[in-house]
């Protein structure tokens, strides 16, 4: 047995040590086989003997890492299969160049370039009344309505991102944007055709974890909240209106979000 983290200070494994070791193991490669494809881990029982952990221990740990995408488990099959899954590299710079394709939506582009298979779980998509926080950045006030668009991306089969829109609903009221299903040019082009083209976005980026509510829609269930990213992104029209939030919930283990920048050149800063 191979082991990369420490343990806890009175020299034993817990549940989030053990974890942590086992997704260090896994991302090494040591559960590989001699043909270099992806194996599987020891059944519950075993790996509990060997991190001194109860076998209801050892199942909450293979639950946190089947939640991060890691492992999958199979009836009939002892030992959990290594999946061979890499998080998502997110790029928020290119959603504003996504709407050049006929299908105007910045997860197809990605897992396209990436040679992944990805599709949106469309949650919900209702009126409800805004909270604080949205509010703020929409100009809105207590009481006032948005449109929720709330989808859940899911890539190579483990939902990967979580990614909620909200517009003021006096601005996309039985139009196009509020239909329970993607829609195929794009809500960015629906809020240009109502006359509120996205012409730029202000990211806000901040570290939690999950919540119970967003665990269930990413699939973690009972396994636990893990490290996220939250991407706050406020799109603004040509008069300067903040006119879209939208609150993108990536999880640590299954994402990496990536900005690229380059230095202005004499003739784009005049």
């Amino acid at each position: 047995m191979t082991t990369t983290s420490s343990r806890g200070a009175e020299g034993r494994w817990s549940v989030e040590a053990t974890t942590g070791d086992l997704r260090a193991r896994i991302r090494a490669g040591e559960f590989r086989r001699s043909d270099g494809s992806q194996g599987q881990l020891p059944p519950a029982g075993t790996l509990g003997r060997q991190y001194g952990l109860s076998r209801q221990a050892m199942n909450q740990v293979i639950a946190k890492l089947r939640g991060e995408g890691l492992v999958e488990t199979r009836p009939g099959i002892r030992g959990a299969l290594v999946r061979d899954w890499q998080p998502l590299v997110f790029l928020p710079q290119q959603e504003f160049s996504a709407e050049s394709s006929p299908d105007a939506d910045l997860l197809t582009g990605l897992v396209e370039a990436a040679a992944r298979q990805g599709q949106s779980r469309m949650d919900s998509v209702e009126p409800e009344l805004v909270d604080e926080r949205i509010g703020a950045k929409l100009g809105l006030r207590p009481g006032e309505r948005v449109g929720a668009r709330r989808r859940t991306s899911v890539i190579d089969g483990v939902p990967a991102l979580i990614d909620d829109s909200f517009v003021p609903l006096h601005l996309v009221d039985k139009t196009d944007w509020m239909l329970p299903q993607s829609v195929a040019r794009g809500t960015n082009k629906v809020l240009a055709e109502l006359g509120h083209e996205l012409v730029y976005a202000v990211d806000e980026l901040r570290p939690r974890y999950t919540t119970d509510e967003e665990n269930e829609r990413l699939g973690l269930g009972a396994s636990g909240s893990v490290h996220a990213i939250e991407l706050i992104s406020t799109g603004f029209d040509r008069d300067n209106n903040p006119v879209q939030v939208t609150v993108l919930t990536l999880p640590g283990p299954r994402n990496t979000v990536v900005y690229r920048r380059r230095r202005p050149t004499p003739e784009s800063s005049v």
